[in-house]
């Protein structure tokens, strides 16, 4: 039988997504295409959006007409938080969420037992076992050959007034370190060179086993075969000078940072209750770049990607303006940006001081072309430099591609003897 995932949202999500497929393909799945028709549909569903959700709801959609008889089984943050609503689309046969996602090859097989039964079952929205809330399951990506996504850790314990993901993924808890290692290790033996951390609140490791972040760095820069580490989105207050002082002395963990600011603006921080002000924000960035930068190389070695949410109920155009400019100062390499999104059973969802839709577009806009200045800016300050690309499978027009440390994107004519090699090159 045939079975097809479709992933959306976050990186922690295509880990767990590619966990699950290995379960199927060890009980005789064969792994295809959304597009190729299969037997199985699994969507990994995200949440963070109202337009996360709306994909979701086309996706399905599509694959029911794809393959009409298949299963579809519905997982993630959008099935923990609106299971009812998933489970009223037709061709839906199964809604599981984000905390209960290990289960999903269970429910499934027991499905298609009860149809080669005789059996129609009526589609189901299963809850977790209350037993199993606080349960986490390791997950780690593969079918790579130069990167692997490996989940450290999930739940959030912030409860910030915008967001639901920690309603969808419980408390914050992390995996053992030795298992951590562990699964490192399974991924160097598949011959990947470069692993990116992925959880919810990665900087929150530690809750459930009484280890340390930095712990689980120093046991990972000790796998042999992994060539290079990326520390996904963490928060600022919880990337330490220890930390980070650790990484400069000649680790595997490169000058690369995804991390939230979300405002620049302290009114708006205090009403989304984060946990740092504009001032700590700006001086962590600081900090990073005096610890990984010479002065000869200051903003140009580390590359900051920074999240930020435009339009957060409230946001006057000062309020806009000082986050437009602190991220000038700080000048990072790349914005994620987000049009604030309600969304239900949060704080600021019940605001009365909701911003328009083209209010939040032109706020976007801006900080979009602010985006691509600053990234232009920090790739030809690279020009000319020494660095080491690993290169992907990926040909288009005869070309390869790859990143350097600092994730900055070369391309050179296609060679398939350097896919998955880390090359010195020219930029």
């Amino acid at each position: 039988m045939r079975v097809a995932f479709a992933t959306l949202g976050c990186k922690l999500n295509y880990s767990e997504s590619s966990t699950l497929s290995r379960e199927f393909v060890q009980h005789g799945f064969k792994a295809v295409r959304p597009v190729e028709g299969a037997d199985v549909f699994v969507i990994n569903t995200c949440s963070v959006t109202e337009t996360a959700d709306k994909k979701c709801r086309n996706i399905i959609r599509k694959l029911q007409k794809i393959s009409p008889d298949a299963i579809i089984a519905v997982t993630g943050c959008y099935a923990q938080l609106k299971p009812q609503e998933i489970l009223d689309i037709d061709g839906v046969d199964i809604v599981t969420g984000a905390q209960d996602k290990k289960r999903v090859y269970e429910l499934v097989a027991e499905l298609l037992e009860q149809r080669r039964s005789g059996l129609n079952p009526a589609p189901k929205a299963y809850s977790c076992p209350e037993q199993d809330i606080d349960a986490i399951f390791p997950a780690y990506s593969t079918g790579e050959r130069t990167r692997s996504f490996l989940k450290v850790q999930d739940g959030c314990d912030y409860h910030c007034s915008y967001c639901t993901v920690a309603i969808a993924r419980g408390k914050s808890r992390n995996i053992p370190i030795a298992t951590i290692v562990s699964q490192a290790q399974a991924i160097a033996a598949e011959g990947v060179k470069e692993v990116v951390l992925t959880g919810v609140n990665i900087g929150d490791f530690g809750h459930t086993t009484g280890e340390s972040f930095l712990d689980l760095l120093k046991a990972l820069n000790a796998v042999e075969g992994i060539e290079r580490y990326r520390i996904s989105s963490i928060e600022p207050n919880l990337l330490t000078e220890e930390i980070l002082r650790w990484i400069a002395t000649g680790t595997k963990f490169l000058p690369h940072f995804h991390i939230p600011i979300q405002s620049g603006c302290d009114k708006t921080l205090k009403a989304m209750h984060r946990r740092y002000t504009s001032k700590m924000f700006e001086d962590k960035i600081a900090l990073i770049r005096d610890i990984l930068e010479t002065p000869e190389e200051r903003y140009t070695r580390v590359f900051f990607g920074i999240d930020v949410i435009v339009g957060f109920p409230g946001e006057t155009e000062e309020d806009f303006m000082d986050t437009y400019n602190l991220l000038s100062r700080v000048r990072p390499a790349f914005l994620h940006i987000f049009p604030y999104s309600r969304r239900d059973d949060t704080e600021a969802a019940v605001r009365p001081d909701q911003l328009t839709a083209a209010v939040k577009a032109e706020r976007v806009a801006r900080l979009e072309a602010l985006s691509d200045r600053l990234h232009a800016e920090f790739c030809a300050a690279n020009a000319g430099r020494t660095a080491h690309v690993l290169f992907e499978s990926t040909q288009k027009d005869g070309k390869m591609f790859g990143f350097t440390e600092n994730y900055i994107r070369a391309e050179r004519p296609y060679d398939p003897s350097l896919i998955g090699r880390i090359v010195e090159v020219q930029l």
